[in-house]
This record gives C-alpha cells, sequence and structure tokens, in this order.
C-alpha cells in the first residue's frame, strides 16, 4: 500500500555507541538485539558510495540515474527551502539488495490499542521495533503471539539515525513515483530537525506535516500543476483512509473500556474489524475504483495494525494547525514545534488535538458505525 508504514526512526539510530553503553554497564537484557541492529546499521553503512560517483559512472542504469539526481535536486530544497538540516545525509547511495530496509514489529495487547513500548538505553522507547532482517522480525512477533500480543509486521523502506550517522539514499526508496522519493527524504531530515525522546506519535506526526507541507512548495516550484492534483488526491485519500481506520480504532478503545466479559470482548472485536471492511469497501466506492489500500486490508488486521496507523497520523492535524498559525514559515514552526517538545507528553497531546478540534469524525468516515453489539453495555 501506498505510503503507510513506509518510515521508521528505529533504535539503530543509537547504533554502536547503545552496544558500547551496554557493555560497560553489564546491565542489558537485550544484547543480542543491539548486536543486530548494530550490525545492520554498520552493513548499511559499508554500502554506502558517493551519489556525484554513481551518477557518474557509465555504468549507472539511466533510470537508476535519473531517481538520484532527483534526491539531490529535492536534498538541496529541504535545506535551502524548508529550512532542513544541510548535512551530509542523503548525499550517498547503498544499494541494500532487498525490498525493505527494516522491518516493524508492533504489538499490543488483546484488548488494549496502545502499543507495546520497548526502551533502550539512550535511545529512548519506541512503539516498535525494528529488525533489519525479515526472518528475525518474524521470529520475533511469533514469539510474541505465543504470549497473547497482537502482532503487526510492516516493512519500512526508510529509517533514520537522527544525525548519528550521514543516512544514505537507498535502493529501497527509489522504485516509487517521483513525488514519493521527494517526499519521503523530507520526511527522514524532518527527524533530524527535531526528535522528541520516549514519544514516536509526536516525531512521526511533525515529520509528516513537514512533509506535506515541503510537497505543495516543491510541486508549486516545479509548476507541475498535474502532479500536484494528483498529490493532493492521494493525500486526501490517505486521510480518509486514516480517518476510517481512527474510527474504529476508537470504537475499539471504548470496547475494551467497557465491563463485558473477555469472551463478549472477544465477539465484538470481530464484529468492529467486519464493519471496518465492510465501511471500507464503501469507502472506495468514493475513490472511482483506486484500490492502493487493498493489499493492506487483505492482512489480518488487528489492534497492533491500527496502533502503526495512529503512531504515524494521530497527531499530524494539529501540526498542520501549528504550521498555519506560523504563516507556514518553517524556522517559526521548528521553534514552536520544539517548545511543545519541552511540555510533558499529555500537555503537548492536549495542545495538538486541541488545535486540530475533532480528528476522528471527520467527512471521510462520516458513514462508519459502530457494530450493535457495542452499543448495548459498557462501563
Amino acid at each position: 500500500m501506498p505510503s503507510l508504514c513506509r518510515n521508521v526512526a528505529t533504535c539503530a539510530a543509537a547504533g554502536a555507541g547503545v552496544l558500547a553503553a551496554c557493555l560497560l554497564l553489564a546491565a542489558c537484557k537485550n544484547l543480542g538485539y543491539y548486536g543486530h541492529t548494530v550490525r545492520g546499521q554498520l552493513e548499511l553503512m559499508d554500502k554506502r558510495q558517493p551519489v556525484e560517483s554513481v551518477i557518474a559512472d557509465p555504468e549507472t542504469p539511466e533510470a537508476l540515474r535519473e531517481r538520484l539526481v532527483l534526491s539531490q535536486e529535492a536534498r538541496e530544497f529541504a535545506s535551502g527551502t524548508l529550512k532542513l538540516p544541510d548535512n551530509d545525509s542523503y548525499r550517498t547511495y547503498a544499494d541494500l539488495e532487498r525490498p525493505y530496509a527494516v522491518w516493524l514489529v508492533v504489538a499490543t495487547l488483546e484488548f488494549a490499542v496502545e502499543p507495546h513500548r520497548w526502551c533502550f538505553a539512550f535511545a529512548g522507547c519506541f512503539s516498535y521495533r525494528g529488525y533489519f532482517s525479515e526472518a528475525a522480525a518474524e521470529a520475533f512477533g511469533n514469539d510474541l503471539i505465543a504470549e497473547g500480543y497482537d502482532v503487526h509486521i510492516a516493512g519500512g523502506i526508510a529509517y533514520s539515525t537522527l544525525g548519528w550517522f550521514d543516512d544514505p539514499v537507498l535502493n529501497t526508496m527509489l522504485n516509487r513515483s517521483d513525488s514519493a522519493i521527494v517526499s519521503l527524504l523530507f520526511h527522514e531530515l524532518a527527524h533530524q530537525q527535531l526528535y522528541i525522546k520516549d514519544d514516536t506519535a509526536f516525531n512521526e506526526a511533525f515529520a509528516v506535516a513537514v512533509e506535506r507541507e515541503g510537497m505543495r512548495r516543491w510541486l508549486e516550484n516545479e509548476h507541475d500543476a498535474a502532479e500536484f492534483s494528483d498529490y493532493l488526491a492521494n493525500r486526501e485519500r490517505q486521510d480518509d483512509f486514516y480517518a476510517l481506520l481512527a474510527y474504529y480504532r476508537e470504537q475499539l478503545s471504548s470496547l475494551y473500556a467497557s465491563t463485558r466479559s473477555n469472551e463478549e470482548k472477544q465477539t465484538c472485536k470481530a464484529e468492529v474489524f467486519t464493519q471496518l471492511r465492510a465501511s471500507y469497501e464503501t469507502l472506495k466506492q468514493q475513490w472511482d475504483g483506486y484500490d492502493g489500500f487493498d493489499a493492506w486490508m487483505a492482512k489480518d488486521i488487528n489492534n497492533a495494525s491500527l496502533a502503526l496507523v495512529a503512531t504515524y497520523q494521530g497527531l499530524v492535524p494539529g501540526f498542520r494547525k501549528l504550521l498555519a498559525s506560523e504563516n507556514s514559515d518553517f524556522a517559526a514552526f521548528y521553534r514552536k514545534a520544539e517548545q511543545l517538545g519541552e511540555l510533558p507528553r499529555d500537555e503537548r497531546d492536549r495542545q495538538l488535538r486541541g488545535n486540530a478540534g475533532n480528528t476522528i469524525t471527520v467527512t471521510g468516515c462520516r458513514f462508519c458505525q459502530p457494530p450493535p453489539c457495542q452499543t448495548q453495555r459498557t462501563g
């Protein structure tokens, strides 16, 4: 599916420094995992080549050359126009020879919509756990399933080390449309601009807001009215889809907080997901045959699936309104966002959600209805 679960700032951000600290403290319970992330990061770094050299190499396929040229144009635009960090990130290229850079494991309890969080020395806490190997991610996910968790595993085509290393352009990022490549670079550089420890939802929503406004300016600068129109249409479909998922996530949250027995909750939980699928089919009728989210919907949807979407999208409307309040001045917006990040988590969430108003009941989900069983008895 397009652009859902595509970006990740994993605990690889701490890299070798985390492993060294753990060894010194001799207190880490996850040395095997730290070793995995360090090996994956070092392998990635070893594959880096200067983008200019790859572009100049006559053996480079023309399609790859064109995408790398585009990446460098976007890189300059990000620093010059969007005021994002001007450093050596995304000025090298690495071919990982695999379809995804990382695989994310998200987990929730059977009757919970909030994701489990994993905490690491220095890097902080995350709402997912990232792996450089799909097999390793699946093995860890299966262990969690055996413990009774709802689990969702998603491939991520890029991640940010938050400035610890000079992140390269990856082959996993380039098999996409021009707009998708550019927006991804903006998103990942936004993580370097601002990162709040232990708050994945804040960090991802901030990056999405920067990405969206950045794309508006990029496409206006390119004077490509048709592409801009396509981009806006795609974003509108994404907003509709995320609103659909957010609505039913709220229904599940109410269900799990009710006084029903576990058996009743299991039955109603299944009804919620049945209703979600039916509502998705209704929503698609508004899209003139667009089926870009079908692959995601075809999977085994559960609490963890919805938790990952909420992580990336829940606070985006608040950030977009904050940017508008600063007259779309990126430097002023970054200062305001940084000030928000200094507040206690509950307070910054309250302010962002207050900025956005009701982020659940939106036009794209006006047809959503709670399953009948859920309206009968709650706590």
